[in-house]
């Protein structure tokens, strides 16, 4: 290893002929892309190791939006590479919530992001957590770091970190996975004549989901009676079908 300076002044380290722990870093945020956030996390990556492909799941999550991010890291969390996921929706950086690390998959692969719920149904989808650390070591850290920007400051140099090899237990203090914040998701209700459920998300091609097993919606039949919370009520033959061309 030999450390250089980057652009920026920031010291990184360039590894040279060495194998990686892990080679993949997927990165999800509410950062948008009309200004340079994710260019910027991407290049602390790559002063850090460059030669780690860093993959973006989506950085359209509408902004401080926790749920919906977190919604979509656990749609996408099975389909991941294994490695490092950094999750970055935080309405409360800058606060005293915590920066942390979640090992799955007995080391599989480490989520990063902020202790808000952002990686719960991730956690959850892959079977839950091994691990957890609170990211309190500033060496791992940007020197200099604000506090408004941890997924440049904070996230980015522990992911790259983790990649080149440092231990899990070197980035902070060991916490107890069950004290994490957990993800709040509305439960679906179903009588025998009545499913209530919430539309959790939308998606670019307008398709809804519901927070309600396919399995609720069958016992129904086919003739549903829509209310909406605005008051509206539609009634329609609607019946279930496995392809778009069938809609």
């Amino acid at each position: 290893m030999s450390p250089q300076i980057g652009f920026l002044g920031r010291v990184g380290v360039r590894w040279q002929g060495m194998s990686l722990r892990y080679d993949t870093i997927s990165f999800l945020s509410d950062y948008g892309h009309t200004d340079e956030f994710v260019g910027v996390v991407h290049s602390v990556i790559r002063q850090i190791a460059p030669l780690v492909s860093v993959i973006d799941i989506t950085h359209e999550i509408a902004p401080y939006d926790v749920r919906a991010g977190g919604l979509a890291l656990g749609r996408a969390a099975q389909y991941l590479a294994p490695g490092v996921v950094i999750a970055v929706v935080d309405p409360s950086v800058g606060t005293t919530r915590r920066a942390i690390a979640v090992e799955v998959g007995d080391g599989q692969s480490i989520l990063l992001g902020p202790d808000n719920g952002v990686l719960a149904p991730a956690v959850a989808m892959v079977g839950g957590a091994t691990r957890a650390v609170w990211l309190n070591n500033p060496e791992y850290h940007l020197a200099g770091a604000g506090s408004l920007f941890d997924g440049r400051d904070v996230f980015a140099p522990v992911a790259a970190h983790l990649c080149n090899g440092v231990p899990l237990e070197e980035l902070g203090d060991l916490i107890e996975p069950a004290g994490l914040i957990p993800g709040t998701l509305p439960i679906s209700e179903l009588t025998e004549t009545v499913l209530t459920a919430e539309v959790l998300w939308i998606d670019h091609y307008g398709n809804a989901q519901l927070n309600a097993d396919p399995d609720e919606v069958d016992a129904l039949g086919t003739v549903f009676t829509l209310s909406l919370d605005s008051g509206a009520t539609l009634s329609l033959d609607a019946p279930t079908v496995r392809t778009v061309k069938r809609v």
